[in-house]
């Protein structure tokens, strides 16, 4: 992996809320890490979040249509493990996000299949069970993401004005809009990305992927980061188990190294 970032990265980062980094995989970590996620993938079945604690499973819904989501495939396959918990990516996503430490929140794998449909402009941040300005995701082209099969899009800058009010990923792709009137007019920037390249993005930047316009999937696997510190918000997420919700109240430190490992720390 191509962890290695520079000052301008960072500044880039942190100016437009995303950043595409080319070729961040090599041939053979493409190759490898693919045939981890879709063999994991394979193994969960039905169900969306990997272990038998959450019951969460796929259906026949537009939502379906939109991606095939599968959460903590690094629970159950240690070569995405090695890949989404490796302790240099964590320094990496430390740096853009300008924090002393990360956490894996959940990683994912998403698959738009053939045909699919658009996702919705959304945030990603407001759906998890912790709120901050700096959470990051790590998104990896396994398969060459196009204009013609559904790549993300972003609008730069939107993590400076963004609170934690979202829109859900329904089959309006402009509810975020209804929340956020003033973004109605900004222009999308468009991130294809070949197989093996990368983008960044805040937790907070509103993006969005055009509908998958040919009979192939788009494979991509993807890793969402919480910094060090962040406390409970009240707000069940689909990765939580009950027994670990119940056992919560607001304004915990999510600090449990078995649910959500800490990867990446100055202090170590």
């Amino acid at each position: 992996m191509k962890t290695q970032i520079t000052s301008e990265q960072i500044a880039e980062y942190q100016r437009n809320g995303f950043l595409t980094v080319t070729d961040f995989l090599s041939s053979g970590e493409i190759e490898e890490l693919k045939t981890a996620v879709a063999g994991a993938v394979d193994r969960m079945g039905s169900k969306k979040v990997s272990g038998g604690e959450v019951d969460w499973e796929d259906g026949d819904t537009y939502y379906s249509r939109v991606f095939t989501q599968k959460l903590n495939l690094w629970r159950i396959d240690e070569t995405v493990k090695r890949y989404m918990l490796s302790p240099e990516l964590g320094r990496m996503v430390s740096s853009l996000a300008g924090v002393k430490g990360m956490r894996v929140w959940h990683d994912q794998a998403l698959i738009k299949p053939p045909w699919g449909n658009p996702t919705g402009w959304h945030l990603d941040n407001p759906y998890w069970s912790f709120h901050s300005k700096n959470s990051i995701s790590i998104w990896i082209a396994l398969e060459d993401a196009t204009l013609n099969n559904g790549c993300l899009y972003f609008m730069p800058g939107t993590h400076k004005q963004a609170g934690f009010d979202n829109a859900p990923i329904g089959e309006n792709i402009g509810d975020l809009f209804k929340v956020y009137p003033e973004w109605a007019k900004l222009e999308a920037v468009p991130a294809p990305l070949k197989a093996g390249s990368a983008s960044f993005h805040n937790g907070l930047t509103a993006h969005g992927a055009g509908a998958n316009m040919t009979p192939r999937t788009r494979m991509a696997m993807t890793c969402a980061y919480m910094p060090e510190g962040s406390t409970f918000n009240g707000q069940q997420n689909p990765i939580l188990p009950d027994r670990i919700f119940k056992s919560l109240k607001v304004g915990d430190l999510l600090d449990d190294d078995d649910q959500y490992p800490l990867i990446y720390s100055e202090k170590s």
